[in-house]
């Protein structure tokens, strides 16, 4: 999956010292989702419908893979490190089999 992310108003509730307004995100062929801390906040609190007042972002997810330009991959404001945001994130789960052994 790719996904183009954009934070319009305000912040990203799940990330908001990361998205700021103008703030955007590319995942192309990436795993992606919530870091480990927004992660470890948000399972945390109670499932109930919440309202969020004052913000606006925007998402396209497609199964088409997306690119950027020469100038953006060159822009000085281009976060390299973006990806170690997931490098704490915890294992939740335990596959039922791997790759090379399918379940009987």
């Amino acid at each position: 999956m790719s996904e183009f992310m954009e934070v319009v108003l305000d912040v990203f509730d799940a990330k908001p010292e990361g998205f700021l307004p103008g703030g955007m995100s590319l995942h192309c062929k990436l795993h992606y989702g919530l870091d480990a801390e927004a992660h470890e906040r948000t399972s945390s609190i109670p499932l109930k419908p919440s309202k969020l007042t004052n913000t606006l972002a925007f998402m396209f997810e497609t199964r088409f893979p997306h690119s950027i330009t020469a100038y953006a991959a060159e822009l000085l404001t281009r976060d390299h490190d973006y990806p170690l945001c997931w490098d704490s994130l915890e294992r939740h789960f335990s596959p039922p089999y791997t790759a090379n052994r399918c379940p009987a």
